[in-house]
């Protein structure tokens, strides 16, 4: 890849994150996910293909700019799915507790409660 073919590169996955960062204000968690598989993917056309020698002075800037641009994005993303990812992890885990006393009951193997002899 040439220089500019490179930071041009860069600069798409920029526009995708920021696209996902919208995405998950607005909890559109499908579009989150599409978008974030066309982001890895032009991550992927990065890897092992960016250029041999060294960006000049500018394209080295303007690569690291992206990059700083690209990590907030990311942070944002992760600030607005985590808590969103812990109750859904919650709500799962309850669902399973509940689905495993429901089997245990149905199987007899549930606590006895005795009463009064």
């Amino acid at each position: 890849m040439s220089g500019k073919q490179v930071i041009a590169t860069y600069e798409r996955v920029l526009a995708e994150i920021q696209q996902m960062v919208e995405a998950a204000r607005t909890s559109d968690w499908d579009h989150l996910v599409a978008l974030e598989r066309r982001c890895s993917h032009l991550v992927g056309s990065l890897a092992g293909k960016e250029l041999r020698e060294t960006l000049e002075p500018a394209l080295q800037r303007r690569k690291a700019e992206i990059i700083r641009k690209v990590l907030a994005a990311d942070a944002e993303i992760r600030n607005i799915t985590e808590p969103w990812i812990q109750q859904l992890q919650q709500i799962l885990g309850s669902a399973a507790r509940e689905h495993r006393l429901r089997k245990a009951y149905a199987q007899g193997t549930g606590p006895r409660l005795h009463g009064p002899s």
